[in-house]
């Protein structure tokens, strides 16, 4: 994936040298001058249109990405900083396979599949002007059978968390404001993947099932949230904590 700089010079100040690099002139006096600062921006690679296909190796799958919404759903125009980055699109071609010890393991999905994603995942590539991604199968979290997230399917060791909703009130009553309830990492799984294989080509057992209640890594996973509004996450089950009951 292609990187660019884009520099930023921080303002001028009057009597001091903080934050600051001074320069000598030519009587020896220092004048402070701007240090740049660098933001590091993520930018496609541009596959050029002599190109007329793409085919993935191995365990690579290409991915069309989902647009982000221009508006909200009351019509209002959005900044293209305020857009929510997509983690999911449709699936338009895929490597042969992987292989698992001696075994040579087929991909779970398919071209037309419809698939969530990690959002720190693969290379995003413009092919003939459309925004894909070139992501490794096992950093795909799920297939989406419906437009609805509660409807994912995860794949490999990957599950499918509901959010428990955060604590209106304290323990001694104090009812909490918005900004005050902390996120839960809390939640029942929904739906779990076959699970991971190993060094042999078989499946790895899951420790967790449907209906399980976890607490899980804070920061860990994706989040996104249902059409009803209810919140959810997906992550792999190393990042399950423990069960509660």
């Amino acid at each position: 994936m292609a990187t660019y700089q884009m520099g930023m010079a921080s303002g001028l100040s009057l009597g001091s040298c903080e934050g600051l690099r001074p320069a000598l002139l030519a009587r020896g006096r220092p004048l402070c001058v701007p240090v740049k600062r660098f933001l590091t921006v993520r930018a496609a690679t541009a596959v050029g249109p002599k190109f007329s296909t793409l085919k993935p190796l191995g365990d690579r799958v290409l991915v069309k990405i989902k647009e982000a919404p221009e508006k909200t759903e009351g019509g209002i125009l959005l900044p293209s900083l305020s857009q929510n980055k997509p983690h999911g699109g449709e699936v338009v071609a895929v490597g042969d396979g992987k292989a698992a010890g001696k075994e040579k393991l087929q991909l779970s999905v398919q071209p037309g599949a419809k698939v969530v994603y990690s959002k720190y995942a693969g290379t995003e590539i413009d092919f003939h002007g459309v925004n894909h991604l070139l992501v490794k199968e096992d950093d795909i979290t799920g297939i989406l059978e419906t437009d609805d997230i509660k409807d994912l399917k995860p794949l490999y060791d990957q599950i499918l968390i509901k959010v428990q909703e955060a604590e209106e009130k304290t323990v001694g009553g104090v009812l909490l404001t918005q900004s005050a309830k902390e996120k839960p990492s809390i939640g029942t799984v929904v739906a779990v993947g076959p699970g991971a294989y190993d060094e042999e080509g078989k499946r790895k057992p899951m420790p967790v099932a449907p209906g399980n209640t976890v607490l899980y890594s804070k920061f860990a996973g994706n989040d996104f949230k249902s059409a009803d509004g209810s919140e959810y996450v997906t992550l792999r089950v190393s990042d399950a904590l423990a069960v509660l009951s």
